[in-house]
């Protein structure tokens, strides 16, 4: 009886935390954005009843929209005037900057942050763990460091949001043939969801 409880439970947890965390989102995305409808466009106006998860559509729709707009040279445009305006702005300037510079980084393109994952020796030598490449130190930090370093972040577990930025010699950093997002679970599960091996040497050393 054990065992089979044991095993309901795996077929169902994973189901109940999905359901639980896709409800709360779509709880949040609607309570943010439904209010802005006006109420003659309300589904409880038009239909009689709420349709869940019509905040999701119309933020998706929102997001798609402006980076239509932002990607044409008359967008480009006005975003520059809003960051502009933003930026006369005693206090908003120092926020809306330094978030603008760590979104620009996290999620362009041709950045290099968290798109590999990384071994190497912390807190202390023969210890390791799982790190993200973020970059390069740069500024006056590179040149006290000398040689070659990366900028890297170490993810706690099994909360990956929270951890610790190093900046390590190229020598004793490893890079890993593994995805972010297998090496996110690896973190996550306590090294319990071991991530697949994808040959004998599965290991790189990092360029110098």
């Amino acid at each position: 009886m054990k065992k089979y409880f044991i095993t309901g439970l795996l077929v169902w947890i994973p189901l109940a935390i999905t359901f639980t965390v896709l409800t709360w989102i779509i709880r949040t995305l609607d309570g943010w954005m439904l209010p802005w409808l006006p109420q003659h466009l309300q589904p409880q106006t038009v239909l009689g009843f709420d349709i869940p998860g019509l905040g999701v559509v119309l933020c998706i729709f929102i997001l798609f929209a402006t980076g239509v707009i932002a990607a044409n040279v008359l967008g480009q445009r006005l975003v520059r005037m809003w960051e502009s305006l933003l930026g006369r702005i005693p206090v908003v300037k120092s926020i809306y900057s330094s978030v603008k510079q760590v979104s620009d980084t996290l999620f362009s393109s041709s950045g290099q942050a968290f798109r590999k994952a990384l071994l190497v020796q912390y807190p202390r030598q023969g210890a390791w763990t799982i790190a993200f490449l973020t970059g390069v130190p740069g500024g006056d930090i590179a040149q006290h460091l000398g040689g070659n370093h990366v900028s890297v972040y170490v993810p706690t577990t099994p909360n990956p949001t929270s951890g610790f930025f190093l900046m390590l010699p190229v020598a004793d950093v490893i890079e890993l043939d593994m995805s972010v997002d297998e090496a996110l679970k690896y973190i996550i599960s306590m090294g319990v969801v071991a991530p697949p091996t994808h040959g004998p040497d599965s290991a790189i050393i990092l360029s110098e």
